[in-house]
């Protein structure tokens, strides 16, 4: 019980460390430093790759049959999953914005 309750945590941490990192690198992309902002995203990927991988393997060992227990951890480590995903690709598309805008103001300042 206690290396699953350790697993849970470790996905909660890879899941927030991923959702912290896109919106970072969201911050960092308003001030227009963008190798900063696509750092930030390499990180949100790669957290969110490893809370996956956890994810999966949770998923993995349940079979379909029940045998991980689903309690409340299980269910907010999933909600943190989650978020963060949406997050991190919302956060894409904002960042693309951002430069659009930027290319924008610099063709109409020309």
């Amino acid at each position: 019980m206690q290396e699953m309750e350790s697993t849970v945590m470790e996905l909660i941490i890879h899941a927030g460390e991923a959702r912290s990192s896109s919106m970072q690198a969201l911050q960092a992309a308003r001030k227009h430093h963008w190798q900063e902002a696509d750092a930030l995203l390499a990180s949100a990927r790669d957290a969110a790759r490893e809370a996956h991988k956890i994810q999966t393997a949770l998923i993995g060992a349940d079979e379909g049959c029940g045998k991980i227990p689903v309690n409340l951890i299980m269910v907010h480590a999933q909600d943190h999953l989650m978020n963060a995903m949406l997050c991190r690709d919302l956060v894409e598309e904002l960042i693309y914005l951002h430069r659009q805008v930027q290319e924008l103001s610099k063709t109409h300042l020309q």
